[in-house]
């Protein structure tokens, strides 16, 4: 498969009165093309601050110390400003996480929607809103729903608009942070859905940001697995949820609810502060495999079975 996009040692980090918080701290991946491409974790473990880092839409006390991210072999992070927003909307976009937090409530989606796409495009007002009018098609919202205000829209369809205005432009990658948080379960399973039959259609690549594992069951078909601020699991929706290697990955799982469960098991415990990971490996406090080993020194990410890579003592990890 082709590789659209690499990340190499990717370290972001918020300047703080008591020190770096070290959100993200050294994540290395790779999306291939046409994917959908699932991030997971707890709360608090950087997936969200992965994906601001990889599209610079950071604000200082961010910054970023260290790192490599690769678009087709284009180094994104050395790009100036200017150079990297004629990529955004075209090549590279953005579903942002709370749809009621990202859309002018006084303004009406119309004019949001056509502003995006005159600021990153050449083309006519009347081009623009037949561009507006086709995203809005292809995610399933009639006509009339550029003549509303986004306090006018339910939650799901809110969310539908900002998948609407991400695709304008036809980009080859779009990230979607928590697409469906605080959706009931109907709008949920919609926009979902919504995503992998853009995917089907257009062949976008897709990055899924999401903490509920169901979600990705659904329409990941990889995914990776974040803790404090490292990836510790790599591998096929189908691998991860029949065979979990990581004991963090067995965790989660563990936790999901399902009909055939008596008892849930949580992670005993509470995540770490990025302000201060633990030694060796950072899941270790939480470990009911934890070695000597694990708390001295930290385990590398490392493939051990084909499209299967895990940081963890117990498959060597060195």
């Amino acid at each position: 498969m082709n590789t659209i996009l690499e990340v190499e040692n990717l370290k972001v980090y918020f300047k703080t009165i008591l020190g770096d918080a070290k959100s993200v701290d050294g994540v290395s991946l790779k999306v291939f093309e046409g994917e959908i491409l699932g991030v997971a974790g707890e709360s608090g473990c950087g997936k969200s601050t992965l994906v601001e880092g990889v599209l610079k839409i950071y604000k200082p006390p961010c910054y970023i110390p260290e790192g490599k991210v690769y678009y087709k072999g284009l180094d994104l992070l050395s790009l100036p400003e200017e150079e990297f927003r004629k990529l955004r909307w075209k090549e590279l976009s953005y579903v942002p996480q709370g749809s009621m937090n990202s859309l002018n409530p006084v303004i009406k989606i119309e004019e949001q929607m056509i502003d995006g796409i005159l600021s990153h495009s050449d083309l006519s007002y009347h081009e623009a809103k037949e561009l507006a009018l086709s995203a809005l098609n292809s995610v399933g919202m009639p006509p009339d729903v550029l003549e509303m205000y986004p306090h006018e829209l339910s939650g799901g369809m809110r969310q539908r608009v900002c998948i609407a205005m991400s695709i304008c432009l036809n980009p080859k990658l779009v990230f979607a942070d928590e697409p469906i948080t605080g959706l009931d379960v109907v709008m949920q399973k919609l926009n979902l859905q919504t995503l992998g039959d853009l995917r089907d259609k257009f062949g976008i690549t897709v990055v899924m940001v999401a903490h509920d594992m169901a979600c990705h069951a659904e329409i990941c078909d990889r995914i990776c697995i974040m803790y404090a601020g490292k990836i510790l699991e790599v591998g096929s929706t189908f691998d991860i949820f029949s065979d979990p290697l990581h004991p963090y990955t067995k965790g989660l799982l563990s936790a999901v609810p399902s009909l055939e469960k008596k008892d849930l098991k949580g992670i005993p415990g509470l995540a770490p502060s990025p302000l201060e990971w633990p030694s060796g490996c950072r899941f270790h406090p939480r470990c009911s495999y934890r070695m000597k080993i694990c708390e001295e020194q930290e385990p590398v990410l490392k493939e051990v079975l084909p499209g299967r890579s895990v940081a963890c003592f117990l498959y060597g990890g060195e």
